[in-house]
């Protein structure tokens, strides 16, 4: 194969690296979803089987760094679309979740790990780092699940949104405490100077986030240009990650606030429309680089020692997770749920254990152990929350007490979320806005889809649930809850957007109704045989009331006629 190592020369081992992992990972889901079997331990195994193999050295990628810069921009644009679904207004909405149950439970999972690690004769930085890593879930693969099982909004994914929130928040802290704890000359001065640090990013993070962000995605959004809007976005992911590695933070922290600024703007829901069919792209990019760090004569050397480590994880986190979830107001057999959802470590724990090898905090062999053990734990979430369901079914069926409204007790947040039975008006004009009006008047409820940013912030600031998305993409309708609106009205005369988004829509809702404008008669006659249930043609309307208009001139009770 040495015409095919000379031929790498000429190729970036990144990109050989790149089309390596993205070809296994197709063959290997194709592979597990035939068994219907996760994919996630089987990205894991994909990457740890290309490492070790002896692949990467037949291709010519032999460089650690490749590999390095790999796990490196998978974590990044992780965090950063969960930075984008993190959302102040729901620590407001779940704030029982959020900080008894958050609080409790990364409280008691640092106490039991830092025990826990002063007992195997770790140093006190050590067993700290150990507690960090040990309290931290993965909000990825929890709140995936639930999607796919059709339940996110339902209590127990509520309580274990909030207390993922948390964890978070907590994960910044500890993002900036590592540093100061771990160094040689460590003490009370270099932790202080850590924390202001961390104080001052996070101020300037505030500050851009009304003064400059926000400003600079109006600006873009005028333009109408989706492909500029999508750049700049990523831009300013790239642009925050970097500043917080230049200052000695994590890149990972700075995608992640970079996140969380663009969800607290108009413009988050489009993001979400444009970032979510890459979500899954970058959580099977991280997998994959996990795998890639984890070497197979360490693991088979132990094994035993990893697969007590991920049993006492699952085991004693979820112990910890159900009594927070208790706490928090889940009664019984809900909290099960959660502490599946939960019970694992997660990608925030890979990133403070890949900051910590910086300093060569841990050995090898260890840091090997805890990688391998967080991995198999977030493989194994999935099917862990699939039995929990039907067990906690089980233990509400032979309860005596009546688990009363769950909802109301998590004070579920989110005006989109709540809505049923309503109607998703793309675009406010004049059509939209005077059909708003009146479905209002009749207590309708409705969901506004506009690219207008202007028309958004006016609508936002009147109480009215208005998306900054388009209505062509099929994410947009879903986070408008498609699903379960009763009808949608196109109040645009644009037949190829319309054709695109009711296919779309029809995809969400076989049952919704559409409703649709046409300026000319040929489009309105394709509307109708594509499907559309009703179609306001512009030019019949127009002939109709202007001839109503000029024959009351001449004779008020005269009957208007009209043929095309």
């Amino acid at each position: 194969m040495h015409w095919l190592l000379a031929a790498t020369g000429a190729i970036p081992p990144f990109f050989i690296l790149l089309t390596v992992v993205l070809l296994a990972v197709v063959v290997v889901s194709l592979v597990l979803t035939r068994f219907k079997q996760s994919l996630l331990v089987g990205y894991f195994i994909c990457g740890v089987v290309i490492r070790n193999s002896g692949l990467l050295d037949w291709v010519g990628v032999e460089q650690a760094g490749v590999i390095d810069a790999l796990a490196e921009i998978g974590v990044v644009l992780l965090l950063f679309t969960l930075g984008i679904e993190f959302s102040l207004k729901e620590i407001k909405a779940l704030r029982r979740p959020v900080f008894i149950g958050g609080g409790s439970q990364v409280g008691l999972c640092i106490l039991v790990a830092v025990g826990g690690g002063m007992l195997l004769g770790l140093s006190g930085s050590q067993a700290l780092l150990l507690g960090f890593a040990f309290s931290l879930s993965s909000t990825a693969v929890s709140m995936k699940s639930f999607q796919e099982m059709s339940l996110p909004e339902s209590p127990p994914a509520r309580t274990a949104l909030g207390m993922a929130i948390f964890q978070d928040l907590a994960a910044i802290l500890f993002m900036v405490l590592i540093p100061p704890l771990l160094s040689d000359e460590g003490g009370a001065v270099d932790v202080g100077l850590a924390l202001l640090k961390g104080a001052l990013f996070t101020a300037g993070i505030v500050i851009l986030s009304r003064r400059g962000f926000p400003q600079m995605l109006d600006a873009v959004a005028r333009t109408r240009s989706r492909e500029l809007f999508t750049i700049t976005v990523i831009g300013l992911c790239a642009g925050v990650a970097l500043v917080s590695g230049l200052l000695g933070l994590s890149p990972a922290l700075g995608a992640f606030a970079a996140g969380v600024v663009v969800s607290e703007s108009i413009y988050s829901h489009r993001v979400l429309s444009d970032i979510l069919p890459f979500k899954d792209l970058f959580l099977t990019v991280f997998f994959v680089s996990v795998g890639l760090l984890i070497d197979v004569d360490v693991i088979l050397a132990y094994w035993p020692t990893i697969l007590l480590a991920t049993v006492s994880i699952l085991v004693i986190k979820g112990v910890i997770v159900s009594l927070a979830a208790h706490w928090s107001g889940l009664r019984r057999g809900s909290w099960l749920v959660t502490s599946a959802a939960l019970c694992s470590t997660g990608e925030f724990s890979i990133v403070l254990l890949n900051r910590a090898s910086e300093f060569n905090a841990l050995s090898a062999q260890l840091e090997q152990v805890l990688l391998a053990s967080t991995a198999f734990s977030m493989g194994l979430v999935p099917t862990l929350l699939k039995k929990s369901i039907g067990l906690a079914d089980r233990i509400k069926r032979s309860s005596k007490q009546f688990c009363g409204s769950e909802h109301e007790t998590l004070g579920i947040g989110g005006q989109v979320s709540e809505l049923n039975d309503h109607v998703v008006i793309c675009g406010y004009g004049p059509v939209g806005e005077n059909l708003h009006r009146n479905l209002t008047r009749a207590n309708v409820g409705v969901v506004v889809l506009e690219t207008n940013p202007e028309t958004v912030k006016r609508l936002h600031g009147e109480g009215v649930i208005c998306l900054f998305a388009d209505a062509s993409d099929t994410e947009s309708l879903q986070l408008a809850r498609t699903k379960h609106a009763r009808s949608i009205a196109f109040t645009f005369p644009d037949e190829s957007a319309v054709l695109k988004s009711m296919h779309s829509a029809k995809a969400i809702n076989p049952e919704i109704r559409i409703y649709a404008r046409a300026k000319f008669t040929a489009q309105a006659e394709r509307l109708k045989k594509a499907g559309v249930h009703f179609v306001l043609h512009d030019e019949e309307q127009s002939g109709r009331a202007m001839i109503s208009a000029v024959m009351q001139c001449y004779a008020a009770d005269l009957e208007p006629d009209w043929e095309v």
